[in-house]
This record gives structure tokens, sequence and C-alpha cells, in this order.
């Protein structure tokens, strides 16, 4: 009897000791994902993130283990929801927060190019949610909480978080804009979350601007409508101090904070990786464990440290998702993953029965703040590989121009694109690759070389330190034709507040041109 009571003793520790994993990778969202919020229902975690220019807006990723992401839409998906007419680089939609309260969700965000805090719901997030509802309450980075039937609202006016109440449905502001908490005196106070713990009301800011800077900080109140008392022990989350200031990560802050259901608390921040003091991809959103002791102040990873890798960091039970195809052309339709800029004219953007996606020029160029025929996918990766066949139009005249783009901004690209040319000496129009560099102001052709026809095979590879460009010609290995350093394309050189994207595009001179490209393939991979 002892012999079997011990063995199954023996067997219930090794079915408790499976059940109980460890060890993430951070960014669990890579590439430009800025500004996270995250709300939990039931067991699906959601999170979504600031778009900008970009179209559509705020990506919607959805999680079983707060690890394993997987974007399962996008929230502003109609250009009734999202005027981004005007929009110029990193303007538009600015941090958005989501909640869930008596079974509809809710996304709150800025739109900086239009009428300013809005916000959408839904009874199923995966699906189609509201035309937005315009709010009274100024400033940027707005959320929500819900409370007793009642719907707060905190924003940052005025530099300092004020809080009221609306009706979430109509807008209504039902009380008076009261300012509640002005930070520790960093600039930029924002990103306010109010949650409730142990009869506190704490408030989570983040401070000092999203740069070198950032941090978070945390106050709380037995009211809601304050006083706030600060954390002694602030900031909660930074790398903005002796400690991290080495770290690869920086930038951190803009946090939102979610209890997963084994009782235990999570935080999302942003944050971007560094090489060579510049970065590329934007902001990313990682993920850190807190430890929340009833009645006492939150404490954030290692004394407000986030490391890349964490493999001694207990997790939920860990459900991964199917990796997305190699060639992201091959659904035939347009994943949640791809965007555009501005408010598209979908008209342009055509799949073929071959299954390559055809586009249709106009004369708008990716040196202008509006909408080209260009459809894009982040740069998740400091190293990768990207690779597509460019068919042109064999009608096209040498108004035609597409290709492959490595796009930060208006003033700041590399392109590798097809274009026949003015008859030459050769006596006939020659279809060429050209590598050209945009960069404030300045416009280099770093090569170009001639091709036997009117297709060819276009790929970039890039490290942490800067992309290379190749070209093949028709059954013909791939000829290196250019580098280009990172820093060039870089947030630090560049400014704003997004990332690289790794772009197909198509432009021409000619009003009234019918010509067109076709991208049979488009290969991302990570190196």
């Amino acid at each position: 009897m002892k012999k079997i009571l011990t063995t199954i003793l023996l067997a219930m520790s090794v079915l408790c000791s499976a059940q109980v994993q460890k060890g993430y990778q951070n960014p669990i969202i890579p590439g430009f994902h800025p500004d996270p919020s995250i709300c939990r229902v039931g067991n699906d975690y959601y999170l979504v993130n600031s778009s900008f220019q970009y179209f559509p807006g705020v990506p919607l990723f959805q999680s079983r283990d707060l690890v394993h992401w997987t974007q399962v839409g996008n929230v502003l998906t109609r250009s009734s929801q999202l005027n981004l007419q005007g929009a110029t680089f990193s303007s538009g939609i600015y941090a958005p927060t989501i909640r869930y309260d008596a079974g509809t969700f809710y996304m709150i965000t800025t739109n900086v190019s239009d009428k300013g805090n809005f916000l959408v719901y839904t009874d199923d997030p995966k699906g189609e949610w509201s035309e937005p509802v315009w709010l009274e309450q100024g400033g940027i980075d707005p959320s929500l909480y819900f409370e007793d039937g009642v719907c707060y609202m905190v924003s940052n006016p005025e530099d300092g978080i004020s809080l009221c109440t609306i009706d979430p449905k109509s807008g209504e502001r039902l009380s008076e804009s009261r300012r509640i908490w002005g930070g520790l005196g960093g600039r930029y106070p924002e990103s306010p979350h109010i949650y409730k713990k142990d009869g506190w009301y704490y408030l989570m800011i983040a401070e000092g601007g999203t740069e070198i800077g950032h941090s978070v900080t945390i106050a709380r109140s037995r009211d809601i409508y304050g006083p706030y008392e600060a954390n002694p022990a602030n900031p909660i989350l930074t790398h903005f101090c002796q400690r991290g200031q080495k770290s690869p990560i920086q930038g951190l802050g803009h946090a939102d904070m979610v209890q997963a259901q084994d009782g235990s608390w999570w935080l999302v921040c942003l944050g971007f990786r560094m090489e060579n003091g510049h970065h590329v991809m934007g902001r990313e959103t990682f993920l850190v464990p807190v430890d929340w002791p009833e009645g006492e102040w939150p404490k954030v990873g290692d004394g407000g440290l986030v490391y890349l890798d964490n493999p001694e960091v207990k997790t939920l039970p860990q459900k991964s998702y199917p990796d997305k195809p190699k060639n992201l052309l091959i659904t035939k339709e347009f994943g949640p993953e791809w965007m555009w800029l501005n408010n598209p004219r979908m008209e342009n953007y055509h799949f073929m029965s071959s299954g390559a996606l055809r586009l249709v020029p106009t004369t708008v160029t990716l040196d202008d703040a509006t909408s080209p025929t260009f459809i894009a996918h982040r740069q998740e990766h400091q190293a990768f590989s990207l690779e597509t066949e460019v068919q042109m139009d064999s009608k096209a005249m040498s108004e035609l121009e597409a290709g492959l783009t490595v796009y930060m901004c208006p003033q700041a690209h590399a392109d590798l694109f097809l274009k026949k040319y003015p008859s030459t000496q050769l006596g006939y129009s020659p279809v060429a690759v050209t590598l050209q560099y945009t960069l404030y102001g300045l416009k280099h052709v770093e090569q170009e070389m001639i091709l036997s026809s009117n297709s060819a095979r276009l790929k970039v590879e890039a490290t942490a330190t800067g992309y290379d460009f190749y070209c093949a010609d028709a059954g013909k290995s791939y000829e290196y034709l250019g580098h280009l350093d990172m820093r060039f394309l870089s947030s630090e050189t560049a400014g704003g507040f997004t990332g690289v994207v790794l772009g197909m595009y198509a432009v021409t001179t000619a009003p009234a041109s019918t010509s067109y490209a076709d991208f049979k393939s488009f290969i991302y991979q990570p190196r």
C-alpha cells in the first residue's frame, strides 16, 4: 500500500511540475507595435497598439498565455471610423486603450489628425466595431475605468491627468473634468490607467517623453478623485538609470497591467531595441511580471528592469499559434498584418487568378504625405530576408516604376525598383533595376542594372546594422547592388513615432496611365 501511495504521489508531482511552465522571450510583439494596452476576458487576452498614419487602424492581438500572440484583426477598418486625410508622418492614431465591461469591448483613442478623442465598441472584438463616439475631454492617451455601472475617462489635457464620467455609448460627458494628478514633474505626463485593488485606486502613467528618458510612475488614493499619493519607489519601470543604461532595450514606458486567471499580475509596455545608439523598428511590445502583495505597491520585474531573455520567469501554460506563412501573398487575401498609408484606394490592389498581387499605380509617390499605391508589412526582426518577383506590364512606358521599399517616412526610404527607360544608344527602351535612396531632401542612385526582360527577382537582406540589396535577372543568380546603414532610417535620424515597414509599391508619372505591376510573391523570413 505504501509503495502504491508513493507511486501516486510521485505521478502527481510529475504532473504538477509539468504544468508549471517558465521562460519567454521579449519583445512579445516585435516590430513597430507601440503603446500597448491589454485586457482579459475569461481565458483570452486582447491587446491593441497605436497605428499613426497607417490604415487600417489599431492592430488587435489575441493570446491565451500572454507570451504567444496572433493578430486577429484591426479595430478601425472603415474610412468612416478612421479619417487619415492630411495625416502626416507620426500623426493619425495615438495610443489606444482596450477595456471590457458587461459584455461589451471598448477601444478609446485619439485621432490627432481629425477630431481628437473617441471610442468605438463591439460585442465581438474580431468582428466589426461601431462608428466613432466622439468625446469632449481633450488631451491624448485616453483610458476607461468601469465601476458599479459608471464609466470613468482619464486623459491628459494641459499636462496633467484629468478624470470625468461619460456615457460610453453617446460620448456625453456626465461630470466636469477634474485634474487628479500631475505626476512627478517629468515632461509629458501621459498614458493614464486606473486600477482598483485592495480598496485602493491606483493611477499609473508614463513620464519623460517616449525616448531614452521614458518611465512609468504610479500613485494611489482611497477615492477615485484623489488626492493621490505617489509611490515612494517611483519610477516603477525605466531604463533611464545606472542599472538599465547598458541594456539593448531602451525607452521603456507607456504601460498597462492585467491580472491573469491564476491571480498573477503582468505588465505590458513599449520599448525599443538599439544598435549603436539607433533603432529602426520603432517601439515594440514587451512583457514584465509584477509582484503585487495585498495592500502594497506593485513591484515591476527586476527593480523596474526588462530583459530580452526571461528563462526563469514562471508563466501561464503556454499555447503557441501556427507560424505565419513565409510567402505572405499565398493566402490571396489581405490579412490583418497588411497596412497602407492614409486612406487607400483599394481599387488599385487586385489578387489575380495566378496568385500575383497586381498594383495599379497613381502619380502619388513615396515622398508624398498621402496615400500612394503602396502596401506594407512591419519589419519584425533585426535580421531578415525579403524576396519578391516583379513583372511589369509589357506595354508600360517609361512612366511606370514598381518594386520594393524599405520605408521609414516620406523623407527616408530605400527603393529597389524596375523601370523602363527611354530609348538609348542600344536602339531600344531597356528595363532596368534601380537602387535609390531618398534621405532628407537628397536622392541618390546607388546602382542600376539592365535586365533582359520586364521581370526580375528583388531581395533585401538585413542585419542589426544595415540593409543589403540584390537583384536577379531572369534565370540568373542574385547580384549585389548596394548597402544602406540602418542609421539613415533610424528614429534617431528620421524622428517620429513609427518604425520601418517593408512595402511593395507602384508609381506613374502619367495621370491617365493604364499600366500595372504584378508581384508574384512576398517572402519574409527572419535570419
